[in-house]
């Protein structure tokens, strides 16, 4: 769920979009369309949101409210989604509409649902106030490092830093205020808090099921895995005398020397509150630490104006939810509209989170699994019971999801942010330069699931020299090549031979047992691919099955011609349609406006073309009875140089 407060640059849609629309046309090739939800939105709350009305306010003159300002960047979003074919069976907003309206409603059920089951406790806490503004500070207001022993960034914000790692705000070191540049002081408040590390056991059942999953990717349990640890605190080795001075004063705990190499020696305890005690102590007697990952309790509320409303429970009102926890169930809200979009009522969403026989795939950036790989399932737990805590649902209950973890997309050598020192291209931009279907095959090959990896498009090179020189090959190409060269040669032959030599008719007939033995495994290969969302290697199977029906058009039609053999023409015909209609499944997902071009020149409807449910013996299982006894089906007449699979305008230069 991109934030309400930008438009999308190719980081939003290379590294989550592109690749969950794949997945979302696959199932629906494969299941049926009726049988598949595909939903986002845009996130309409939270500090970036409110930090970034504010700039524009004050630097932009922009002069509508909070919420015209996220509709216009929503309404940008959805539009460059819809320009990358974005399939989405809904994108509104989680403070935007029907779909707005809806997840209040379903705010309410989960935080009611929560407090009744005894998980959620009011707790005060201390949050950052800016003396000079006069104000409570909201996350992105304050600006300091972050204090999770090992990570290095810089940038980290009131409770969480630009790589995930979620503390206290008291822990965050040297805090700087964005709006004054003062260091703000600590003032409590009262919000609601959800019992998290209460769920620590079934947290590391589920994690362990996780971690025997073979087509579950290892970043997922393996991040998820270090929240699970007990309450740490770090301390430099030559501050030791300064601990033992104050180590009877705190909680119980285990001292462990720094091991061989490193700066720091730990000291464990059995619960985060020991932990908590343990850290006011060392606080105040001067020594400086670092905690390690843990779980902490999960913020729910917070006193900021422009949020999802808080339920009034136990007298208390006027709070609003945090960003992200109701980010996580606004999935469930935008599937509810959708779902009544379609003429349903909204209970019918739970057919679809909480039924055995759906499956709810997730497709997030790595850096947001502890909301999604641990706080999320905590939650769904305790939704079902207030005394239970399952790590495996039952029948009804809501089920834990899938989630498909994509590292980082990168632009060059840099981390594709926004709002990083290197500002990546947009997807706009990049659609001055190359076609959609040549972004989307490049970036599905690009295995983010794998490795985080480099974006370097030619014309925004930074070196003017390789911008420019035509002997230097564009990277972001070497995919499409796929689609505009192999591909669309595969599809123009068959459809010019048989305009040229078969009356425009596609030959109906047995199809060679070797082209039938080629495409039934190509296609098992890929559907046991796609099963585990490997998009980089289905590709590489469609890639080539692709090139080797090209090159089996190619010999045999020069063979037919050689020996003058207008049976074997026929034959290299009926098989190349065959091929191709193999070629334009197993690429539908990728690059579907081209394959589905196919299907109209086919003139064969897209629902047959491009579903699963055949036998895939020949092409006369998509044809009517009085074709099959013809022989022939007639195809939609070609017109010359026609490309399936175009290059951009600029590509010609």
């Amino acid at each position: 769920m991109p934030y309400g407060n930008k438009t999308l640059h190719f980081g939003h849609v290379a590294g989550v979009f592109v690749p969950a629309d794949a997945y979302a046309r696959f199932l629906r090739d494969r299941i049926g369309a009726e049988n598949v939800l595909f939903v986002s939105g845009t996130d309409c709350f939270g500090s970036p949101i409110e930090e970034g009305y504010r700039k524009a306010c004050e630097n932009e003159g922009f002069e509508g409210t909070i919420s015209d300002y996220v509709q216009r960047n929503h309404d940008k979003q959805k539009a460059t989604l819809d320009a990358y074919d974005i399939s989405l069976s809904i994108y509104e907003g989680s403070g935007l509409g029907r779909a707005g309206e809806v997840h209040q409603l379903v705010t309410n059920a989960v935080l009611e649902r929560l407090h009744e089951n005894g998980h959620l406790s009011l707790d005060s806490t201390l949050q950052f106030y800016d003396a000079k503004a006069g104000k409570f500070l909201n996350g992105r207001q304050v600006l300091g490092h972050c204090p999770v022993q090992g990570c290095k960034s810089e940038k980290a914000y009131a409770d969480e830093c630009d790589l995930g790692h979620q503390f206290a705000p008291q822990d965050l070191i040297a805090p700087k205020s964005t709006l004054t540049g003062e260091t703000p002081e600590m003032r409590p408040v009262q919000n609601w808090y959800f019992d998290l590390p209460n769920f620590r056991e079934p947290l590391c059942e589920l994690t362990g099921e996780m971690e025997h999953d073979a087509e579950l990717r290892p970043v997922v349990w393996r991040t998820v895995k270090e929240f699970l640890g007990a309450p740490v605190i770090f301390i430099k080795n030559e501050l030791e005398e300064d601990y033992r001075a104050v180590a009877d004063k705190l909680p119980a705990h285990t001292f462990r020397e720094a091991e061989r190499g490193k700066q720091s020696f730990e000291i464990e305890f059995t619960c985060i509150e020991d932990r908590d005690v343990a850290r006011d102590v060392l606080t105040e007697a001067g020594v400086r630490f670092r905690t390690g990952k843990a779980l902490v309790p999960f913020r729910i509320s917070g006193n900021v104006e422009w949020g999802v409303k808080v339920p009034s429970m136990d007298g208390v009102d006027g709070l609003t939810v945090w960003c992200w926890p109701e980010s996580l169930w606004a999935p469930i809200s935008f599937s509810a509209a959708a779902l009544e979009a379609r003429g349903g009522d909204l209970s019918d969403v739970r057919d679809w989170w909480c039924s055995p026989d759906a499956c709810v795939y997730q497709f997030i950036g790595q850096d947001n699994l502890y909301f999604y790989g641990v706080a999320q399932p905590a939650l769904w737990m305790a939704l079902e019971d207030g005394n239970a805590m399952q790590a495996k649902p039952e029948a009804g209950q809501l089920q834990q999801t899938r989630l498909i973890a994509n590292h980082h997309i990168l632009f060059g050598k840099t981390k594709a942010s926004s709002s990083g020192a290197v500002k990546p291209p947009s997807a706009d931009d990049l659609l001055e330069h190359y076609t959609v279907e040549q972004l989307r095959a490049h970036w599905v090959a690009l295995g983010l699931d794998q490795k985080s990896v480099g974006f370097s498009p030619k014309p925004f090179n930074p070196d003017e020299k390789m911008r420019t020189d035509p002997r230097v090959a564009d990277p972001a190409l070497k995919e499409g090549a796929l689609l505009t060269n192999v591909f669309n040669r595969l599809a123009r032959s068959c459809f010019y031979e048989a305009q040229k030599n078969f009356e425009g008719f596609m030959p109906l007939g047995a199809v060679s047992e070797e082209m039938v033995v080629r495409a039934q495994k190509a296609l098992a290969d890929f559907e046991a691919i796609m099963h585990k969302a490997e998009l980089h290697s289905a590709l590489t199977c469609a890639d080539e099955f692709i090139r080797w029906a090209q090159k089996g058009w190619s010999d045999g039609i020069k063979r037919a011609e050689k020996e003058g053999d207008d049976e074997l023409r026929r034959q290299v015909l009926l098989d190349s349609f065959y091929a191709l209609r193999i070629s334009a499944l197993l690429m539908h997902p990728i690059a579907p406006a081209g394959c589905e071009m196919i299907a109209e020149y086919l003139q064969i409807a897209p629902e047959r073309v491009f579903s699963w449910n055949a036998p895939f013996d020949g092409m006369e299982e998509l044809c009517e009875a009085d074709e099959v006894a013809a022989g022939r089906h007639a195809v939609k007449e070609l017109p010359p140089r026609t490309d399936f699979f175009a290059k951009h305008p600029s590509q010609f230069k």
